[in-house]
């Protein structure tokens, strides 16, 4: 990591400013992927960000004197294999400036992850890949939202609290966002993290541009409980979302439970193993292009890490997700109303696999 020092006559102390970032690229196999033309068909495919998204980042921390630093962060997701930006913007994952004290906390305002993103992937066995938590959710738990102002708490007895708020920024009209962008969202998370054994709670509100919960995995209401347990070399997850969206259209499908259980072997040196299911279950109600009606699926993960070096390694993961007859959910968090939709046909299974390198810097 690079790090620059800079003077000045007028700081209690210096300021650093460090560039980081990751890249991710490989390959990736889908099966049953829906033509459109009632038919289904296979895809091989040069893929970036499968493990984890290449991103490219900036951060600033300042030492203001009496524990308190002055702090910033610029981050944009990145796409190995075309060069271009997520989202089109210069700053799509985050774009911040804050205080924080070691006494008091963190205060923070700009663009950042929503708060189920920033505290779910660390419960996922999978840490939000491709084949993941947010696969079944159709890519609810890893949205980013502007506006936001964010407080996140000192360590007490191992616990700490996370709020965030975000404005929808909009005239005359408290709840709604800008075109194309989320409402008023906010949340408050509670974590508690020990030698042996970690656990989180998260509640949210993420509203559609109208400031309305009108779909359950765009623009809804989310309860969340996970926890993780450390035995040597194995790690535990599991995790519950209830997912609830009151706003929806008359008759259709209004509420959802996530479920997922995994474990990772660390074995000596580089390598890991890790495995995984996640079940979703949609509640009662009829469904339309944008909303998944009644039903449920089972996906199936299972991979692998090999550590080169410190920064570098290898992956590989294969999956299967087994579909009701009423679901077409994906292997990957494709939106159900998306023009590049790998959901296969209704009641259709698919399988998928993916291999790549990863390299943080």
């Amino acid at each position: 990591m690079a790090t620059l020092a800079v003077a000045s006559p007028l700081a209690y102390g210096q300021t650093s400013v460090s560039l980081y970032g990751r890249l991710d690229a490989g390959v990736e196999y889908l099966n049953h992927i829906n033509d459109g033309a009632g038919g289904s068909a296979s895809r091989w495919s040069a893929e970036g960000g499968d493990w984890g998204t290449s991103m490219l980042g900036l951060k600033g921390n300042e030492d203001l004197g009496g524990g308190l630093n002055a702090i910033f962060n610029l981050e944009t997701g990145l796409q190995v294999m075309n060069g271009t930006t997520s989202g089109g913007r210069l700053w799509s994952r985050r774009a911040f400036v804050g205080l924080k004290s070691e006494q008091w906390g963190t205060l923070q305002a700009g663009r950042n992850l929503f708060i189920d993103s920033d505290g779910v992937w660390e419960f996922d066995p999978f840490v939000q890949q491709a084949f993941s938590s947010a696969s079944l959710v159709r890519g609810r738990n890893w949205q980013q939202t502007s506006n936001n102002v964010e407080y996140k708490s000192p360590v007490f007895w191992g616990f700490d609290v996370q709020g965030q708020y975000s404005f929808g920024n909009q005239p005359g009209s408290f709840n709604s966002g800008a075109p194309g962008e989320f409402g008023r969202s906010n949340g408050i998370m509670l974590s508690y993290h020990s030698p042996l054994f970690d656990a989180r709670g998260i509640y949210d509100e993420l509203r559609d541009s109208n400031g309305r919960f009108s779909n359950i995995f765009q623009a809804s209401r989310e309860y969340f409980v996970a926890g993780k347990a450390h035995f040597d070399s194995w790690i535990i997850q599991g995790a519950y979302t209830h997912y609830s969206a009151p706003d929806s259209p008359a008759g259709v499908a209004d509420t959802a439970d996530h479920y997922w259980l995994g474990a990772t072997y660390n074995f000596p040196q580089r390598w890991a193993v890790t495995a995984g299911g996640y079940y979703i279950h949609v509640g009662e109600g009829e469904g339309d292009v944008a909303h998944d009606p009644a039903g449920h699926a089972m996906m199936y993960v299972l991979g692998t890490t090999y550590n080169i070096t410190k920064r570098t390694f290898l992956y590989g993961t294969v999956g299967y997700v087994r579909n009701g007859s009423n679901s077409n959910f994906s292997l990957e968090a494709s939106p159900r109303d998306s023009t590049s939709n790998t959901s296969p046909l209704v009641g259709e299974s698919q399988t998928g696999a993916y291999v790549g390198m990863l390299h943080q810097f």
